[in-house]
């Protein structure tokens, strides 16, 4: 490997540590409002949220239907690869159908 993109992969890294490091020091040292936590804590499952129905949009209706058994699998067992592999499985049978 070249040592300048060694170098540049060091640097990224590094970058990316502090940025991430920074936010949390911040956080430590200055008191946020009670409105700021709560949208911190809740704004996870909203863009998880939104990042699904953004995929879902621009897929076929196999994909579409196949959510539906992935997303019943997760709720009933809690299992991220076990719906993951329900999801595969059903978009693999609905197009295998011919949907």
């Amino acid at each position: 490997m070249r040592w300048d993109v060694t170098l540049a992969i060091i640097a990224m890294g590094l970058v990316t540590y502090i940025c991430r490091a920074g936010g949390y020091a911040v956080l430590r040292a200055v008191r946020t409002p009670p409105f700021v936590d709560a949208l911190l804590r809740n704004l996870p499952a909203p863009l998880f949220a939104a990042y699904v129905a953004l995929s879902l949009s621009r897929q076929d209706l196999a994909a579409t239907l196949a959510s539906i058994p992935c997303a019943a699998a997760h709720l009933r067992w809690g299992n991220f690869g076990l719906s993951i592999v329900v999801g595969v499985a059903a978009v693999a049978l609905l197009r295998w159908a011919g949907v």
